[in-house]
């Protein structure tokens, strides 16, 4: 639970609402570019995810190395994000800016796969939702935390601390080596206390070969298990919608109904607050009606209230439909990693996780460069926007083919026995 805390104002504070959109309203040529680089950016990073998350989680599996790489990727992340208190309010700097985004998403998606695989470690098959929701719950409470500290303490202020000046957006830039302050005091501790030698240890080289050998047998048990193959092509295609909603929300918010900075952050505190209550509502549920279920309402509200969002003029509107769509982003997520777990044989946990993360990712370019591709064709960010809902729905549909497993239940996806 501290370090879904940890990890969330990344989110809140560099990929939705603060740097996004500092980086396309004061960083980027206009608005319209703005957002098209960064669809660019967040696309190139999903290739690099999608190449890097399954086998590096075959190599941690064969080598005993979760901890370690999950203290890796956090170092990494933390030392990107600190770094874009350099980029000024210039055009001069959006390619570093863009840069360092790319590779502290890589950084972060990577090491939630390994995050996510230690689910199996901490709750047993009964109360894996529960224990998944309430970690996402304090996910949002601690993105909303950050987000709070940073609005009212750093950008608020009529005369800025530290002697921060506006001409040059310090108030806001101060915002990422806030971040990554807040990541190292609150995410290395589970890296650093699950820290364990195996038994067995193996050097760098046989654990690399070995993970090969395992990720390809992982592989090969998902194509035999048609129920976990139907969900993570399910889960590609409404993982691909949610990024987008994700990376862009902000964006949409700022250059179609024209919210500054302070109201863009006003919006994500109420979307954490409605996020936050939604993940622990369903946490109470989900053990009882499944994850499926919660997955499937989740993604039928998410396309009822953000198909509103894309056809509103008024700012009010915008208000009143935007905060209930948080309700529904964290159970979606949340219960994804628990259908997930519940496939999951301890022996290749984290390989699957990083199957996941690749479901997550390997077309995750696709929604960003969708968007930027239709943003870029019509100058418009409500036509661009568009393309979350048809991700949303397809992988509702796809979804939908899936068998439900029972609550709690945990169905391993293991490879045919060879015959000797």
């Amino acid at each position: 639970m501290v370090y879904d805390w940890a990890y969330s104002p990344f989110n809140t504070l560099v990929t939705t609402f603060v740097f996004a959109t500092y980086f396309v309203r004061a960083v980027a040529h206009d608005v319209a570019a703005g957002t098209a680089d960064w669809a660019f950016a967040q696309s190139v990073a999903g290739i690099v995810i999608a190449l890097l998350a399954a086998p590096l989680g075959a190599v941690a599996d064969r080598g005993g190395l979760r901890a370690q790489m999950l203290l890796l990727c956090t170092l990494i992340l933390a030392g990107c994000t600190g770094a874009l208190w350099f980029i000024r309010p210039d055009a001069a700097w959006a390619s570093t800016a863009l840069v360092l985004v790319a590779a502290a998403t890589v950084a972060y998606e990577v090491g939630l796969s390994f995050y996510n695989a230690m689910l199996l470690e901490v709750a047993p098959p009964g109360r894996m939702g529960r224990v998944s929701g309430l970690a996402w719950g304090a996910g949002y409470v601690g993105g909303l935390t950050a987000l709070v500290l940073c609005l009212f303490l750093l950008i608020q202020p009529a005369v800025p601390p530290f002697g921060l000046g506006r001409a040059q957006a310090e108030p806001v830039r101060a915002a990422m080596p806030f971040a990554a302050g807040w990541l190292l005091v609150f995410g290395l501790p589970l890296p650093i206390l699950a820290w364990h030698r195996p038994a067995h240890r193996r050097g760098v080289r046989d654990a690399v070969r070995g993970g090969m050998v395992s990720l390809g047998a992982t592989v090969r048990g998902v194509l035999r298990h048609p129920p976990l193959r139907l969900f993570l092509l399910a889960r590609m295609l409404y993982s691909d919608g949610l990024t987008v909603l994700f990376a862009f929300g902000a964006i949409y918010a700022a250059g179609t109904f024209g919210m500054g900075t302070r109201d863009v952050m006003l919006l994500g505190i109420g979307l954490n607050i409605t996020a936050g209550l939604g993940a622990l509502g369903f946490a109470l549920v989900e053990d009882r009606i499944g994850a499926k279920s919660v997955i499937m309402v989740s993604l039928f509200c998410l396309i009822v209230l953000g198909g509103a969002l894309l056809v509103v003029r008024s700012v009010t509107l915008f208000w009143v439909l935007a905060l209930p769509l948080g309700l529904f982003i964290g159970p979606a997520q949340s219960a994804s990693r628990c259908l997930m777990a519940q496939f999951a044989p301890p022996r290749r946990r984290n390989a699957l996780f990083g199957l996941y993360a690749l479901s997550g990712r390997v077309t995750g370019f696709a929604g960003p460069a969708a968007l930027a591709t239709v943003t870029a064709l019509t100058g418009s960010q409500r036509a661009g926007m568009g393309v979350v809902l048809v991700f949303l729905v397809a992988g509702t549909a796809l979804l939908a083919t899936v068998p439900s497993a029972q609550p709690g239940s945990r169905t391993p996806a293991r490879p045919a026995r060879r015959s000797t």
